[in-house]
C-alpha cells in the first residue's frame, strides 16, 4: 500500500455540490450550517483532528491449548543479558497471558488482538480431553480479535473445526457440564487457502474488516499449503491448501476493492531466527538479516498491499523487517509458543489515505514481551481452568510410572532426544510380540514429541511421578500405532528422507528403538548425510533386499513429514494408540524403587 497522500477531493467545488444538494445557495450558507465543530477547524483556536491515529495491534501464535504455564524448558524463553550470556527466564500460561494483554491495552482506544494459528491441537490434557473447548472459551475470555486457523485445527478434521467456530456440544461425548453448550469462537477463524473438493469455496472466512471510528484494518489468514504434510490424511480429507502468497494477494485486491487499505495478514508459517534469544536484533546486518525459512519467501512477494505480517509455525520468536516487492519497510512477527510471549505492533493510521503509514521515516514497529509468571493471574481465567480441571481431575491425576529425573523431548536440542528413544522403546516393546505386530524396529517423529517429562510434581503427586495428564501432554494425538513390512532399502530411503527432499532446510530425525543405529554425517549435503554402511539392528548391517517389521504411529505409517518410503509399507497390522502404549511400558518397566533414568542417546552418531 502506498503512503502517498491522496489529493483532496474536499474542497470548494465539493462544498458547493454539497450546498447546492442541501438547497443552500451559498458556501457562507453551507458553513453556517455545519456543526460547530467544523467551524472550529477553520481557525477558532481549536486544534485540527489529527489526521494520523495509532492502532496497537497485540499478536500470538501457536498456543496449543497450553492453559496452564507449560512444564520445564517448554515453559521458559531465552533472554540477552548484558554480559552478552543468555538466561532462560519462566514464561507462559493464559492466566499471566490475560494480565499481560489486559496491561499492554490500557491508554490504547485502538486495539486489536489477533493470532496466527494453532490456538488448539496437540494441546495438554486439561484442554485436549475436552477437544478443546476450554481454550476456546478462555480465548473468548481474553478478547481475541481473530485468528487464522494453523495446521493443527484440522487434527481431528474440518467438521470438528466449525464446530470451534459455531459451537454446539461435542457429537459422540456430547455437553460437558450440565446447563452449559460450548458457546463456540467468539472471534473469527480465518481460512482463507483452505477450500472445500466439493464447492471450491474456503470452509471458513477468507478474511474480516475490523472497524473503530472510521478506523478499518483487514484481516486475511492463512496456514501454511504444506498442511496436508503434517496432518493425518482423516484430518485433510475432502480438503485443498492453495499457495500462501496466491491466496493474499487475491484477497488483498478483493479488500482493496471494498476500500479497506490497511491489511494484515495472518500467516501460519515460519521462519528460523539467528539467535534463540527472543529479544535479538534481527536486522543488526540489515533488514531481516537475521531471519531464513519458509516465511522469507512469502514475505518477499505478499503484495505491497499487505502491511504486516504475524508468523507462526516454527515455535521461534522475531520481529524482522523484511521490504515488500515495492521497497517498502514491513514488519514480519512471531511470538514463539504456548503463549509465552506476545507481540506489539505499532500501526499508524492515516484516516485522509485510510491506509497504514509505511516510509523509512515513519512505519510500524514491533517488540516482542514476556508473559512474566511474576505478575499477577487472571482471575476469571484462574476460575476457567479450575472449573475445566475438577472435571478433569479423575483422569489427569492419574500415576502412569516413574523417572529419576527430567526426560527431555520437546526441550532437548539434539538430534536424539532423551524421551524420544524411550517412547520409540515403549513402542518397540508394545508391538514386539508377534500377536501384536512383530515388530523389530520402532521410528518417532520429533514433532509429536511435544512436551518434556519432569521430575519436579506438578501437584500433589510427588516428584518423579508420571501423571496421566503429563504422558497425555508429550503424545495428544492419540495416533493408533501401526506395524508395517519394510524393506531394508525403503528403510534406508526412509532416513534419507530426514535430511533431504522437503526436510533438506529442517531436517526431521526419526527417533528410533534401541538396537537400531546408524551414522549422520551433517558435514555431507542431503540423502548423503545417511552413512548407508552403517545403518545396523543389533550389530547386523540392514539387508536392502530383506523385509524388516517396523512399528510407528499412523502419521508417519500414511508418509506424514515428508517420509513418503515409510508409507509404502505392506501387511499393516494396526494396534493400540501411541498414548496408551507408553504408558502401559512406563507401568511394567518402572516403580517408585525402581524409576526409569533417562536413555543415554547412543543410537544416533552425529558427524557435525
Amino acid at each position: 500500500m502506498s503512503a502517498t497522500p491522496r489529493k483532496n477531493r474536499g474542497g470548494r467545488t465539493g462544498r458547493r455540490v454539497l450546498a447546492a444538494a442541501a438547497g443552500l445557495t451559498t458556501l457562507g450558507a453551507l458553513v453556517a450550517a455545519m456543526p460547530a465543530a467544523d467551524a472550529h477547524d477553520k481557525g477558532h483556536g481549536h486544534p485540527k483532528p489529527a489526521r494520523t491515529v495509532d492502532v496497537q495491534l497485540l499478536s500470538f501464535n501457536d498456543l496449543h491449548g497450553n492453559l496452564e504455564p507449560p512444564a520445564g524448558s517448554a515453559g521458559t524463553v531465552a533472554q540477552k543479558q548484558p554480559d552478552g550470556t543468555v538466561k532462560s527466564i519462566p514464561a507462559g500460561g493464559v492466566e499471566y497471558l490475560a494480565t499481560s494483554l489486559r496491561d499492554a491495552r490500557k491508554g490504547h482506544p485502538y486495539s486489536i488482538t489477533a493470532a496466527a494459528g494453532d490456538m488448539v491441537g496437540a494441546s495438554p490434557l486439561l484442554s485436549g480431553l475436552f477437544h478443546d473447548e476450554p481454550t476456546i472459551e478462555a480465548l473468548n475470555d481474553i478478547k481475541l480479535d481473530v485468528t487464522s486457523v494453523g495446521n493443527h485445527e484440522f487434527d481431528e478434521g474440518a467438521v470438528e473445526l466449525a464446530r470451534m467456530q459455531n459451537g454446539g456440544c461435542h457429537p459422540v461425548e456430547g455437553c460437558y457440564e450440565k446447563g452449559r453448550k460450548f458457546p463456540g469462537a467468539g472471534f473469527p477463524y480465518l481460512a482463507a487457502n483452505v477450500t472445500s473438493e466439493k464447492t471450491g469455496k474456503p470452509i471458513l472466512k477468507p478474511y474480516t474488516v475490523w472497524k473503530k471510528n472510521g478506523v478499518r484494518i483487514g484481516f486475511i489468514g492463512v496456514t501454511l499449503k504444506g498442511t496436508p504434510d503434517v496432518v493425518t490424511a482423516e484430518g485433510v480429507k475432502g480438503l485443498k491448501f492453495h499457495d500462501e502468497i496466491e491466496t493474499i494477494n487475491k484477497y488483498a485486491k478483493e479488500l482493496d476493492r471494498q476500500g479497506v487499505k490497511s491489511i494484515v495478514a495472518l500467516i501460519h508459517e515460519g521462519g528460523l531466527p539467528t539467535s534463540n534469544a527472543y529479544d535479538y536484533d534481527c536486522d543488526s546486518a540489515g533488514p531481516g538479516s537475521g531471519l531464513s525459512g519458509p516465511i522469507v519467501d512469502i514475505a518477499k512477494g505478499v503484495t505491497p498491499k499487505v502491511d504486516a505480517l504475524i508468523t507462526g509455525h516454527t515455535h521461534t520468536a522475531y520481529a524482522c523487517t523484511i521490504p515488500d516487492p515495492a521497497g517498502n519497510p514491513r514488519m514480519v512477527t512471531s511470538a514463539a509458543s504456548y503463549g509465552k510471549l506476545f507481540t506489539e505492533t505499532t500501526l499508524t493510521y492515516d484516516k485522509r489515505t485510510k491506509d497504514i503509514v509505511r516510509t523509512a521515516v515513519k512505519s510500524p514497529k514491533s517488540v516482542n514481551h514476556i508473559v512474566s509468571r511474576d505478575q499477577a493471574k487472571a482471575p476469571d481465567i484462574s476460575a476457567l481452568i479450575a472449573r475445566w480441571n475438577k472435571l478433569a481431575a479423575p483422569v489427569a491425576n492419574r500415576p502412569q510410572g516413574y523417572i529419576s529425573a527430567d526426560i527431555n523431548g520437546r526441550g532437548s536440542e539434539a538430534p536424539e532426544k532423551p524421551l524420544g528413544d524411550l517412547i520409540a522403546d515403549a513402542q518397540l516393546a508394545g508391538l514386539a510380540p508377534s500377536d501384536k505386530g512383530g515388530a523389530q524396529i520402532a521410528f518417532m517423529n520429533p514433532g509429536g514429541i511435544r512436551s518434556d517429562l519432569v521430575y519436579k510434581a506438578s501437584g500433589s503427586e510427588g516428584d518423579g511421578v508420571v501423571t496421566y495428564g503429563e504422558a497425555f501432554t508429550v503424545q495428544p494425538f492419540t495416533n493408533m500405532m501401526n506395524v508395517v513390512s519394510l524393506t531394508g532399502a525403503q528403510l534406508i530411503q526412509g532416513l534419507q528422507q530426514q535430511v533431504s527432499g522437503g526436510n533438506t532446510a529442517e531436517p526431521k530425525i526419526l527417533q528410533v528403538s534401541k538396537g537400531f543405529t546408524y551414522t549422520l554425517d551433517m558435514t555431507k549435503t542431503g540423502a548423503a548425510r545417511v552413512l548407508v554402511d552403517t545403518v545396523r539392528l543389533n550389530g547386523v548391517a540392514i539387508d536392502p533386499a530383506k523385509s524388516y517389521r517396523v512399528a510407528m504411529n499412523a502419521f508417519l505409517a500414511g508418509g506424514g513429514d515428508g517420509f513418503t518410503a515409510l508409507g509404502q509399507g505392506t501387511n499393516k497390522l494396526v494396534g493400540a494408540s501411541d498414548l496408551d502404549v507408553f504408558n502401559a511400558y512406563l507401568a511394567a518397566n518402572s516403580s517408585a524403587s525402581k524409576p526409569i533414568a533417562p536413555p543415554v542417546q547412543d543410537r544416533i552418531t552425529v558427524v557435525k
